[in-house]
């Protein structure tokens, strides 16, 4: 196990219990206690934990990790998710896409469909997004026309916030917006941890046609702090089939689309 899955395990540890110790942790990676201590140092140096005596304890920004530290976590359901996300996408459309690691299995799996990196006159797919790293999966990997909404960077999610990029999404008209959430409720709606986040969805939202939600089964039921849009907004819910058949009914009692990968 390299350094940043180990992170990323002892991050999600944290977020489940919130308190290891490092002998605990040692022994559930099967990792020595020098190594865990040193990843304990890193992780508290870096804010993201708190140091304590012979373990750690989580921060409240355990809860809202930085995008490289997310991949890992439901790798195998996301993929799922962002091919089904993916073929509901036609060719010649405008696509609104944000940042997330849900919404970057999306893109990559846009970015490998031949019919839309045609270079026939009003077939190529333009998708239009506020994060860097959803911008470079597309540009390196396929021949799509990328519009980047500008804006302060976040360094969690690699997602421009601010009035910048919200200018740029007020003049444009979405067909689609595919949208990674934090959390999806079928009463209260889809919702970010991070309020610029939110802002920026909701202006997508504002301005599509049709809104498909992507978001992995743990998210369903969950609360956030901002919301993004009311449940009646959303067409389609993209999920994955962990998903409770409970749950998977309340979205659609409330008119929702549910497709489960």
């Amino acid at each position: 196990m390299d350094r940043y899955a180990r992170w990323n395990a002892l991050l999600e540890m944290l977020t489940d219990s919130g308190r290891v110790s490092v002998e605990e942790a040692a022994e559930r990676l099967d990792v020595s206690q020098a190594t865990i201590r040193r990843d304990f140092d890193q992780l508290a140096q870096q804010q993201m934990i708190t140091r304590t005596r012979g373990g750690a304890v989580a921060n409240g920004v355990s809860y809202d990790l930085p995008l490289r530290y997310k991949t890992a976590k439901h790798s195998a359901e996301k993929q799922r998710i962002g091919a089904a996300a993916a073929a509901l996408v036609s060719p010649g459309t405008v696509v609104g896409l944000n940042g997330g690691t849900t919404s970057t299995e999306v893109a990559r799996a846009l970015a490998v469909r031949p019919d839309l990196n045609t270079s026939a006159e009003g077939a190529q797919l333009t998708v239009v997004t506020n994060a860097l790293n959803i911008a470079n999966e597309l540009l390196v990997r396929s021949r799509m026309k990328v519009v980047v909404a500008g804006g302060v960077v976040r360094p969690k999610s690699f997602e421009l916030v601010g009035p910048l990029g919200g200018a740029l999404l007020r003049e444009v008209t979405l067909d689609v917006a595919l949208l990674g959430v934090d959390a999806i409720d079928p009463q209260l709606g889809a919702a970010a941890h991070h309020e610029g986040e939110a802002a920026m969805n909701s202006l997508m939202v504002a301005r599509a046609k049709r809104v498909v939600v992507i978001a992995d089964s743990s998210k369903l039921g969950g609360h956030a702090f901002a919301r993004i849009c009311p449940v009646d907004r959303i067409e389609t819910l993209v999920t994955d089939s962990g998903a409770s058949p409970a749950v998977v009914q309340a979205f659609r009692d409330a008119g929702v689309h549910v497709v489960c990968a």
